[in-house]
């Protein structure tokens, strides 16, 4: 039996269903493990990943929470079964520097999405550069996303921005509530893009940049990038995995059109 470390959110459903694989397996000391067990659900999966990927284990979810497109559902009769016969999934973070209004810097990986947005009641006015080159030289709305695969179908596909397949090796830029120009639709770009946003009027439209669930405030210059340092694996129960969700997210939205 694979040795395995439990790591589990605070609310009741959680709690429960810890103590039900605490009574199937044994909690290892961390310095011996081979498996990570996070039991919660997609954002405090995100929390865990960036607290313990430094340890280079893999990461294998229960879900106690709402959809838990990161999770696995928990079948109390055959986790055993679906832990010791798992498909992994690799993934990259996105890196984020920003550079605020008093010149610090302050930086973040993001797995899900980085987003800029409206910081007041003043729409967002931003540049954004991908290297040397213009994607647009002024963006006026609520403010835009850039995402991984992996967080193509989380917040990005609730602004209409176009689901990835894993594989794509593609990041998606996609505004949130653009008002000019206010038909465009994002782009699609290459993970190996160095994504440069400028705030072009900081004083009057403050804006935040979001890694996830780390923000950072009165944001002037963002630089965005993949960071391939940094690898998470991810496990999955056989025939379930990550890809799969991903395709029944496309082929719902299609059905929705």
């Amino acid at each position: 039996m694979k040795k395995l470390f439990i790591v589990s959110d605070k609310n009741k459903k959680s709690e429960n269903i810890k103590s039900k694989v605490q009574k199937q397996i044994q909690n290892s000391h961390f310095r011996n493990i081979n498996m990570i067990i996070v039991i919660g659900g997609d954002g405090f999966m995100l929390q865990t990943l960036k607290k313990f990927y430094k340890y280079k284990k893999p990461f294998y979810g229960v879900n106690s929470g709402d959809y838990g497109f990161l999770m696995n559902k928990f079948n109390e009769k055959n986790f055993i079964k679906n832990i010791s016969k798992t498909d992994s999934i690799k993934v990259s973070p996105l890196q984020m520097t920003v550079k605020n209004k008093f010149n610090k810097i302050k930086k973040s990986i993001a797995i899900n999405e980085i987003s800029i947005l409206r910081q007041s009641r003043q729409a967002a006015s931003i540049s954004i550069k991908n290297g040397s080159k213009n994607i647009i030289k002024k963006l006026r709305g609520d403010g835009l996303l850039v995402c991984t695969p992996a967080g193509s179908t989380a917040y990005n596909l609730s602004v209409h921005g176009p689901i990835l397949n894993l594989n794509s090796n593609k990041l998606a830029i996609s505004p949130v509530s653009p008002f000019r120009p206010r038909r465009w639709k994002g782009r699609i770009v290459s993970n190996k893009s160095r994504i440069l946003i400028k705030n072009l009027n900081p004083k009057k439209r403050p804006i935040s940049a979001v890694a996830d669930n780390v923000e950072v405030r009165n944001a002037v210059i963002i630089n965005i990038s993949e960071n391939k340092k940094i690898i998470f694996n991810l496990l999955y129960n056989k025939n379930k995995s990550i890809e799969k969700k991903i395709k029944i997210e496309q082929l719902r939205k299609e059905v929705g059109r």
